[in-house]
């Protein structure tokens, strides 16, 4: 059984939002919920009437009322909701028009903008008057090659005022990795910077911002920031304008007006990693977004309008997208670029103390990271604001748990949550009327009816198997762009199980009613025949002190597979017998002897996507001297070749 770790407190359990919406439910329907798992149920069961209720508890904004609120329910995909309803997303971002701070921007080399709600209504007025007068309208791509600004939030609002599609990338992408994603969407403009710092170098990307608008010749107007330096001079091309100069070119001060959209028109392109092959173009509505991160934010995440609100991420992170929606509950967002441990590791929770950070988000990998290098935040920062802590990007190890209590805060809600680009938010997440339990998930979010099937069958409680959803949401994908008869938006999430959504994560729903993700299902182990999430393994090893990361692949041999695994040590280690042993000693007693790897073998960087998610799948075609398809999806395809040609995985 797992450990409790923390259980909130009645007071708070009183204040909560999610407490707020179940007395909600109890008056409007004359239920009787009493605590979440009935709440879930209530959810899952009625979910026309959660969805409706949802959207009258956090006001949204319809400019032609839904007709009805579900139709077509018995087709997965092809369900319809909220039927002829018309709404504008940036209009629910900016219902606020006050001094009081809407964006707190915290930057690398110490700058610190902050811009308050009526200020951020007015740049967006401005820059949605110049995409107007360029023709963007309905429909139209606007992109973004950019750094976490405050400008890419003003822009995108800006493109979705106009009933326009923003999709973005971050500029450590390379520009073919760029043109690989904004060429298959045909964006009319290009907002982008001159440079940005990481890591305390000043990286310059005018030369590759040039390559890119060369090879996209549908866009008929870029705007470059001056980001990195005050002094920057745009290319003497025609169609490429200053930020400030362009807004600058129409000195009048508009107003801002919201174009009506159907609830089911699109808002954002998101893109698959794109590791085995183009990326896939992944459209978002309008308004399954909003609604969908409206619960999550306002419910499980417990946002509220006086709180100050940090997520770490870039603008190539479905996570930038998600906590640009907490602009709609009014209360403060803190953003940050630049490396998270430059120039201390302590970087994130000094910016969380300074700016009474009250919810904080950030990836499990950097928590772990913390952890190695012994930063004790509850030992230096004043951290009394800081009340939830959110965790995604791949499984939280079960000793980070530890660690966030023991060495971050103990009276604080660590939510680890886990969904993803698919769907642009989550499956499971926090609750604030829940408690932790080490090594696990929270719940599964309302209205999200969610199992895992093992064989064909769903699992029993505590047994692992593929995560499925079997029932339509909202926030389920448009499709995918240049698609259009749906082959590959089927062939991704329901060919497996007809009907029902297959998200490609492997895991089980505990008896606490928590979730466990171990792995994706396509990393699966399968030695013997036995299957064997890789979370699971990176658990226990990711525990040992000389190991900062590791990855796990199959290996064909001998007409089965074997499992190998390849660690990275900390600076000027070797792999010796001892710690070889150790690693699988560790294995073995705390999972079981088909968990031990046949071979360890130490490599000196493990190959990671841009949102810095470890590629299994990349690692076990390297180790068959099979392609990788697309390596400028890696953010270090230079780290496959330490997996070339391995001689130690050619004998037992």
């Amino acid at each position: 059984m797992s450990k409790l770790l923390w259980k909130p407190s009645q007071a708070r359990v009183a204040a909560s939002n999610m407490t707020a919406f179940m007395t909600r439910v109890n008056q409007h329907y004359t239920t009787t919920l009493v605590d979440y798992p009935h709440l879930h149920e209530w959810s899952v069961n009625h979910r026309p009437e959660f969805w409706s209720l949802l959207s009258e508890f956090y006001g949204l904004r319809w400019h032609h009322q839904p007709k009805s609120i579900l139709e077509n329910d018995q087709n997965m995909p092809g369900a319809e909701w909220f039927k002829d309803a018309t709404l504008n997303y940036a209009e629910h971002l900016l219902t606020r028009r006050d001094h009081k701070p809407a964006i707190i921007f915290r930057g690398e080399q110490g700058q610190r903008r902050v811009i308050s709600y009526l200020e951020l209504y007015q740049q967006v007025a401005q820059v949605a008057a110049q995409l107007k007068q360029l023709g963007v309208t309905t429909g139209d791509r606007v992109a973004g090659y950019l750094p976490n600004c405050p400008e890419a939030i003003i822009a995108m609002l800006a493109a979705a005022s106009l009933g326009a599609v923003w999709t973005s990338c971050s500029p450590d992408f390379g520009w073919q990795g760029a043109l690989d994603r904004f060429d298959q969407i045909k964006p009319k403009a290009l907002f982008t910077v001159d440079g940005y710092f990481y890591n305390g170098k000043h990286i310059d990307i005018q030369d590759k911002v040039f390559r890119l608008i060369q090879n996209l010749n549908t866009i008929e107007q870029t705007i470059i920031i001056s980001f990195a330096s005050p002094d920057t001079k745009p290319p003497s091309l025609p169609n490429i304008s200053l930020w400030q100069d362009w807004l600058n070119s129409s000195p009048s001060t508009p107003d801002l007006t919201f174009t009506p959209v159907p609830f089911n028109a699109p808002l954002y392109i998101l893109y698959s990693s794109g590791t085995t092959g183009k990326p896939k173009c992944i459209i978002h509505s309008v308004g399954g977004t909003l609604l969908q991160h409206l619960k999550e934010l306002g419910l499980h995440t417990d946002l509220k309008d006086d709180d100050v609100f940090f997520y770490f991420t870039t603008c190539g992170w479905m996570m930038w997208n998600w906590q640009v929606s907490a602009l709609a509950l009014g209360l403060t967002l803190v953003i940050y670029d630049g490396s998270p441990f430059y120039p201390t590791p302590a970087i994130l929770f000094d910016i969380v103390e300074t700016e009474d950070v009250s919810v904080f988000g950030t990836s499990a990998k950097y928590l772990s990271a913390l952890q190695k290098q012994e930063v004790i935040p509850a030992q230096r920062h004043t951290l009394s604001a800081l009340r939830t802590l959110l965790s995604t990007g791949s499984p939280l190890a079960d000793d980070s748990f530890d660690y966030v209590y023991r060495d971050i805060k103990q009276d604080i809600c660590l939510s680890s949550i886990s969904g993803g680009t698919d769907i642009i938010s989550c499956f499971a997440l926090g609750c604030p009327i829940l408690p932790v339990y080490r090594g696990e998930l929270q719940c599964i979010g309302l209205g999200m009816d969610v199992v895992f099937m093992r064989n064909g069958d769903q699992a029993k409680v505590s047994e692992k198997g593929e995560l499925v959803c079997r029932q339509n949401f909202p926030s389920m994908p448009i499709g995918f762009w240049d698609d259009p008869d749906r082959q590959k938006y089927h062939a991704a999430y329901f060919s497996q199980h007809p009907g029902q959504w297959s998200h490609g994560d492997f895991g089980e729903i505990t008896e606490h009613g928590g979730v466990v993700i171990h792995g994706r299902a396509d990393a699966v182990l399968n030695p013997g025949g036995v299957r064997i999430g890789t979370a699971e393994i990176y658990r226990q090893v990711e525990a040992i002190p000389e190991v900062l990361e590791c990855i796990a692949v199959c290996q064909d041999w001998q007409g089965d597979s074997r499992i190998v695994l390849f660690v990275k040590l900390k600076p000027a280690l070797s792999l010796s017998d001892d710690l070889v042993n150790t690693i699988k000693q560790t294995i073995r007693q705390n999972t079981t002897p088909r968990h031990v790897p046949a071979k360890v073998l130490q490599v000196n960087d493990i190959p990671r996507t841009r949102s810095g998610k470890i590629v299994e799948v990349a690692v076990r075609e390297t180790i068959h001297d099979r392609p990788v398809k697309n390596t400028d999806a890696l953010a270090n395809p230079e780290a496959l070749e330490y997996f070339k040609q391995r001689e130690e995985l050619l004998c037992d």
